[in-house]
């Protein structure tokens, strides 16, 4: 079963926000939003807003054992996030209920569910939310975490210390927490005054892997910690791998941060945007397309692409200069090419429009996107490189035949504006590629990548099967065509990356490769 592709069901437990922004709404949308099936057991009902919680009532204890029953003797759970849990009673409880699950009998399907621990401890004041009896329960609820994500306030209580004022010290405190529960750490440099925002995973033995983001100008952060937890737990469901949960969890919440003042709710503290990609509206909406089929059939290969040290680093600004221009110099080898090929798409075009559309590519291809290429190489171009042939001889290969023609050419836009979304999400005056990255998405992009989307949706409507049988042939070879152009770079030497956790607390590497191309772009 590839487990990118397969829904996964995860349950969060925790207190509910009746404006959306955290707790199990929040984790909820996260949830979804990583690709996960959201179920929700509720330990706590606030009354809050975007300006605070105004009051708290915690339901008796054995309603939260009654909801966790429901759910676990029915369902199978892949993983759990954790948030809000008001006193020792209902941890207690909750503790009691974990033992079972992830016992020898597990639930329906057999599986052990990972276990995201947010502790929720301390109020935006600075204020303990816990008394010394729940404080208590919680530690003793780390037995049954595989990771739990502190903030710099909640992380300072449970090391018994000062708050941390640095990066170092957080890793530091971090470390002693992992190695005095045997449980991963999720350090957030979040609350540091830092230009970039830090995360890692940390155990006994010290980092195991460290992600960064810009710091985002907006007051619209509320939920965050929730949302963070809650994705990590879905990707990690879905990947089997802490590592790159991470990655996709950070990623997909800085580019949220980054696009919450497109959101207008209540007049404090509002909430990140979850679903800010999911409303851009480029991708097909409705599941029986058969294009849509077709992108969710790619996931492992748009999933590598994400990956890719290439791509990383160019997101966030520490991509080597040269590695950077052996990346253009073949992609600009690639784009005369790919021009040819849609103006072959024009000739063979069965009405205007579509000739249109692709006579218009073609010609923005040579006159946008390859004066940069030269403008930044200095009219320096090398050679194709053996997997810039084999991309090039694949369409090259489609030539005569409109249908496959189509298919072949479009992930160049899809992938493109996918990987582009994030890419420009990343993107800031300081950053050493800014005029690049603004170049990846655009509403102008955005458009040509939807219409080119429709054009060969309506090509695949009126073939026959065995047309249609090698048009998406075609379109998945192309997209893996694309992950092997972006990995071919320097940049993508073979790195370990964090895998399963193991009793030991540390990570295994990730079986699946990172940054190896599945295919010649």
């Amino acid at each position: 079963m590839n487990t990118m592709n397969s829904t996964k069901n995860i349950l969060s437990i925790a207190g509910s926000d009746p404006s959306g922004g955290a707790g199990i709404q929040a984790d909820l949308k996260s949830i979804a939003a990583a690709g996960g099936y959201g179920m929700a057991a509720v330990s706590a009902l606030t009354a809050q807003n975007t300006r605070g919680v105004r009051a708290v009532h915690v339901p008796p204890a054995g309603f939260l054992t009654e909801q966790l029953l429901a759910i676990s003797e029915d369902i199978s759970i892949d993983a759990i996030k954790i948030g809000m849990l008001a006193n020792a009673q209902v941890i207690d409880e909750l503790g009691t209920w974990l033992a079972t699950i992830r016992g020898a009998a597990g639930a329906p399907g057999g599986r052990v569910p990972a276990v995201v621990l947010d502790p929720v401890m301390v109020a935006t004041s600075g204020d303990s939310l816990l008394d010394a009896a729940a404080d208590a329960a919680l530690r003793r609820l780390f037995i049954h975490a595989d990771v739990i994500t502190p903030n710099i306030p909640e992380l300072a209580v449970l090391a018994r210390g000062p708050e941390a004022t640095d990066w170092d010290s957080a890793v530091s405190q971090a470390r002693m927490l992992a190695a005095e529960y045997d449980v991963l750490v999720l350090a957030k440099g979040g609350h540091l005054a830092t230009q970039r925002c830090r995360d890692a995973l940390i155990d006994a033995g010290g980092v195991l892997l460290e992600v960064e983001s810009e710091r985002h100008a907006t007051g619209n952060t509320h939920g965050t910690g929730c949302s963070l937890s809650a994705a990590l737990a879905t990707h990690y469901a879905r990947t089997g791998n802490w590592g790159t949960a991470l990655r996709r969890a950070k990623d997909w919440l800085s580019d949220a941060i980054s696009r919450a003042d497109e959101l207008s709710v209540g007049s404090g503290h509002g909430p990140v945007n979850h679903f800010a990609a999911l409303w851009d509206g480029v991708r097909p909406a409705q599941a029986g397309d058969p294009l849509a089929q077709w992108w969710e059939r790619i996931a492992p290969i748009r999933a590598g692409i994400d990956e890719l040290g290439f791509i990383r680093a160019l997101k966030d600004g520490s991509l080597a200069r040269a590695h950077f221009e052996d990346y253009l110099g073949q992609d600009a080898l690639y784009l005369r090419t790919y021009a040819r090929s849609m103006s072959r798409a024009a000739e063979l075009a069965p009405d205007t429009a579509s000739q249109r559309f692709w006579a218009a590519a073609a010609s923005g291809c040579l006159e946008e996107e390859l004066k940069l290429h030269r403008g930044r190489l200095d009219e320096r171009v090398p050679e194709p490189s053996a997997t810039t042939t084999a991309y090039l001889n694949h369409l090259l290969a489609a030539g005569d035949d409109y249908a496959v023609l189509t298919a072949a050419l479009l992930p160049c836009f899809w992938i493109y504006q996918d990987t582009g979304t994030r890419l420009a999400a990343a993107n800031h005056d300081r950053h050493p590629y800014a005029d690049w990255l603004a170049t990846y998405s655009s509403p102008e992009f955005d458009a040509a990548t939807a219409a080119a989307i429709d054009l060969v949706a309506a090509v695949h409507a009126g073939a026959d099967a065995r047309t249609r049988a090698a048009m998406w042939r075609a379109f998945e070879a192309s997209s893996a065509h694309e992950l092997a152009f972006f990995a071919q770079t320097a940049a993508d030497a073979p790195e370990a990356a964090a895998g399963p956790r193991r009793a030991s607390g540390h990570l295994a590497p990730d079986a699946a490769g990172h940054g190896e191309p599945v295919a010649a772009r």
